[in-house]
């Protein structure tokens, strides 16, 4: 498994973690900002991460049938995670702004799902996944991701399984810290499009 400076490293050379002042899509600001795309589209160094959760995954959990990631961002780190694994890997999609089930994806029921993302935050696309294998009466055993940055705030009960923990502090625009005052900010993300 790799230590948490060699997957910093990775993060860091991928630029899936960057440094300066960020406005993210909530308003707030932070001088770290993470961008999984980054490092999943380096596939050399995104099987290295890839490889090291998937055997904390079989660590933690003995028994998937099932892996369920939400799109857009958790698609590509679920394949990843399921092949690694070798289990079945589906993904919901948002239907008038909720997670379904498409592309004759199903869960069966009494199926045991971990729900695979890149980044956890705040755990609400996990927890609408969450509430789509409880509709199917499945059970969730937990959620992984390659970095998880909701310092033991998120709304999810089950046990998250992380390559890397990230406290990524933020601020109001009016509370900003010295470091940040002095730096232009920028506005990254997949939420804030041109």
């Amino acid at each position: 498994m790799l230590s948490l400076e060699e997957s910093l490293k990775i993060l860091k050379e991928t630029n899936a973690l960057l440094e300066g002042h960020f406005i993210l899509s909530s308003g707030l600001h932070s001088a770290q900002y993470v961008q999984c795309a980054q490092l999943l589209s380096k596939p050399h160094q995104a099987s290295k991460i890839c490889i090291s959760l998937s055997e904390k995954i079989k660590a933690e959990f003995k028994e998937i049938d099932l892996i369920l990631s939400p799109a857009m961002g958790g698609i590509i780190i679920g394949y990843e995670i399921g092949r690694l694994l070798n289990v079945e890997t589906i993904f919901s999609e948002r239907v008038n702004g909720e997670f379904n089930l498409r592309r004759d994806f199903f869960v069966k029921k009494d199926q045991k799902v971990l729900v695979v993302e890149d980044v956890i935050t705040t755990g609400k696309s996990s927890l609408e996944c969450t509430q789509l294998i409880k509709n199917f009466k499945a059970i969730v055993v937990g959620y992984a991701c390659i970095i998880d940055r909701s310092n033991n705030r998120s709304l999810l009960k089950e046990k998250i399984v992380s390559q890397v923990k990230l406290n990524i502090p933020t601020y109001s625009k009016d509370n900003l810290p010295k470091k940040l005052l002095s730096i232009n900010p920028i506005k990254p993300g997949s939420r804030n499009l041109k």
